[in-house]
């Protein structure tokens, strides 16, 4: 494991202890409600939480994300990262940006890349369940189940209508 991977584990670990960069009342509300509500209801709490995650009290930034969410989705990847890394450069506590441009780095196989900005997401957003998948993914590919176990868990302790924490704990990762 390297250093970047025993910081994140040491991140999910002490989600508790820490408070988001936007600690967001109707957030914390969503979350509750994720953990009690069922499979139908969550579908749409998890997608009022990642609408929350993607608002930005500057509405040029939240253009920004969405236009490099956009990008990353048809594929324009060396469009999205540039878009992704200036918007990180004016607006370097915005989470959900850091883990858009974790996920573009997962996509194109950057891992070390992808590390450092999941650790940043989970430093500025601790319930970022997202981000703990792709790192339970990571670590799986590694051949560390163990500590990919643990991340699916913890994911699953903030949103338990995962289906791939669920499998992944249920095949013994």
């Amino acid at each position: 494991m390297t250093g970047t991977e025993n910081e994140i584990l040491g991140l999910i670990a002490g989600r508790r202890e820490r408070r988001p960069a936007r600690d967001l009342p109707a957030l914390a509300q969503l979350f509750r409600c994720l953990s009690i509500c069922t499979s139908v209801e969550a579908a749409e709490t998890e997608d009022r939480i990642w609408g929350a995650w993607m608002h930005h009290p500057h509405r040029a930034a939240a253009v920004a994300l969405d236009a490099a969410t956009r990008d990353i989705a048809a594929k324009r990847y060396d469009i999205a990262e540039t878009r992704l890394t200036l918007l990180l450069r004016s607006a370097p506590q915005y989470a959900e940006a850091w883990h858009k441009r974790a996920t573009l780095y997962y996509l194109l196989g950057r891992d070390a890349e992808c590390l450092q900005d999941i650790s940043r997401t989970l430093e500025l957003e601790p319930r970022h369940f997202a981000a703990m998948l792709h790192f339970a993914e990571i670590l799986l590919g590694e051949g560390a189940a163990e500590a990919a176990r643990f991340a699916f868990a913890a994911a699953l302790t903030l949103n338990p209508h995962l289906p791939r924490a669920r499998d992944a704990l249920s095949d013994k990762a």
